[in-house]
């Protein structure tokens, strides 16, 4: 197993994205300490992203995937708060998602890591806005989508 001087495992060993999930966690755990209102304003939403209990198992699942999807998680403040909204899609077949009638694609240009995806949420008719999942965008899957 590599790891960087951060501490965070960047390879691709079973055992590597383990310990990337756990660190995921963690980190959810403390930030959600930290933020007893458990949510972010988000500036070009005008609304308030929350963090609930999904947002740290769907994130923990596909961020510890990838070294810097895991980084990315670790600038949560920045990203709820100034990621912008690219488009408003439909809500997959999963059960994950069942409490969503939409799902918002936004994303956030992270220094020291490139773009990163947020996945948020609207919940049934309450509206409220949750963050579901955060990943780094590969460059070559950030071309294709906005060419």
């Amino acid at each position: 197993m590599y790891i960087i001087n951060d501490g965070i495992p960047c390879g691709n060993s079973p055992e590597d994205t383990k310990k990337r999930a756990e660190i995921i966690k963690s980190f959810y755990q403390s930030w959600r300490t930290s933020h007893p209102s458990q949510r972010i304003y988000n500036q070009k939403l005008k609304d308030y992203i929350n963090i609930r209990q999904i947002s740290i198992d769907e994130t923990a699942r596909h961020a510890s995937k990838r070294y810097l999807s895991t980084l990315a998680v670790l600038q949560l403040d920045a990203i709820l708060a100034f990621a912008k909204l690219i488009k408003t899609g439909k809500t997959e077949k999963r059960r994950s998602q069942q409490a969503f009638k939409a799902m918002l694609i936004m994303e956030y240009d992270c220094p020291g890591i490139g773009m990163v995806k947020l996945l948020v949420g609207v919940r049934h008719k309450t509206l409220l806005k949750v963050q579901y999942c955060i990943t780094a965008i590969e460059i070559q899957e950030y071309n294709k989508t906005h060419q």
